[in-house]
């Protein structure tokens, strides 16, 4: 039996996103290469609400996060962390030599305006990190807030992490000044793991003229020149069975339409809101809890572990908490294809399993 996965990634994918992973080769340096790369950056151009240009990576999304802080950061790097992943983008940036402090928030709050203000007040920093959705704690970050008082800071760049909520809220890259904006095909875009997208400002491609070490893989600025000069080429092979499977997904996003899809995501978010709250309680801080993944505060201490084992029999899968919330909390996606019907059953069946 097939298990229907409510984890924050890898995603259940169609079978006929999945069938288009299978399609015959081309040659990555061909015409038909240029067009299919194109047409996959003008529907991601549309999904992210941007005029900025839009970059592939075969990668997870913590390349082009790791090649963000590395290929733009000329002074220091302001990371603000809500969690696991707000922490994994600190240790990007110590580890390729990177200047950078990280401004922590306790999990289950968000960064605040404030927070990044008095940062970037002190004028020492060039560029900012933000996790928009921290899938470790079902927070989702006041990013309308932040971008405001970014436009204080014109000079810094700005990089936002969207891996897990692009495709599933709407995220306005231009009227938020986004400089950088990170995602991957995981999770609400709902394709199978293996690459990451991008876009990328006219900002952070000047930013990264002026830094000299950008590395080599996930050097942003190649990239981007490649792709300018060589129309829609990149400087590696990049996996054409995703980018298949990828401009066919676009298009049915597309066709469900933006605002609908968005609108499901919410649907499902706040169905899942009123059961945590009922049976359990949740661990974000409700104004700011996330509209693709909902962290459940462990209340009733069940043994989360036999939760997901007796889930299994149904043919379901949840989440554990992440590293130190593990069994104090578990977390259910709702993402990607996933309709409320799908997650009302789900549900249901966590109840009668619970007696809840």
């Amino acid at each position: 039996m097939q298990k229907k996965l409510f984890i924050p990634g890898p995603v259940n994918v169609s079978e006929d996103v999945l069938k288009k992973m299978a399609a015959p080769m081309i040659g990555h340096r061909s015409k038909d290469a240029s067009t299919l790369q194109r047409n996959i950056s003008e529907k991601i151009m549309k999904l992210m609400y941007t005029k900025n240009q839009i970059m592939l990576s075969t990668s997870s999304g913590s390349g082009l996060m790791e090649g963000a802080v590395r290929s733009c950061t000329q002074k220091r790097a302001a990371i603000f962390s809500i969690g696991a992943f707000g922490d994994r983008w600190y240790k990007m940036a110590t580890s390729n030599g990177v200047p950078a402090d990280k401004f922590s928030s306790e999990w289950g709050s968000p960064t605040t305006a404030k927070m990044v203000d008095d940062a970037l007040s002190t004028g020492k920093y060039d560029l900012i990190t933000i996790t928009h959705n921290e899938t470790s704690t079902g927070v989702m970050n006041p990013v309308e807030e932040i971008a405001e008082v970014l436009k204080k800071y014109p000079e810094v760049v700005f990089c936002l992490d969207t891996v897990s909520s692009l495709g599933g809220t709407k995220i306005e890259i231009d009227t938020l000044g986004v400089d950088i904006c990170i995602t991957s095909t995981q999770k609400c875009l709902g394709l199978p793991p293996g690459m990451s997208i991008c876009s990328i400002s006219e900002k952070a491609i000047e930013a990264a003229k002026k830094v000299e070490n950008r590395g080599l893989y996930f050097d942003l600025l190649a990239m981007y020149e490649c792709i300018i000069k060589k129309d829609h080429q990149y400087p590696s092979t990049p996996s054409l069975s995703h980018m298949f499977a990828l401009d066919y997904q676009l298009d049915k996003i597309l066709e469900e339409g933006l605002e609908n899809r968005f609108m499901r995501h919410k649907e499902m978010a706040n169905y899942a809101r009123r059961w945590a709250k009922e049976n359990f309680d949740l661990f974000a801080d409700e104004s700011y809890a996330s509209n693709t993944l909902t962290t459940v505060r462990n209340s009733r201490n069940i043994s989360v572990s036999d939760l997901n084992k007796k889930l299994e029999k149904y043919g379901y899968t949840i989440s554990n908490g992440y590293g130190n919330l593990k069994e104090k909390t578990f977390r259910i996606a709702h993402m990607a294809e996933t309709t409320l019907d799908d997650l009302k059953e789900l549900l249901n069946t966590i109840g009668n399993i619970l007696n809840l």
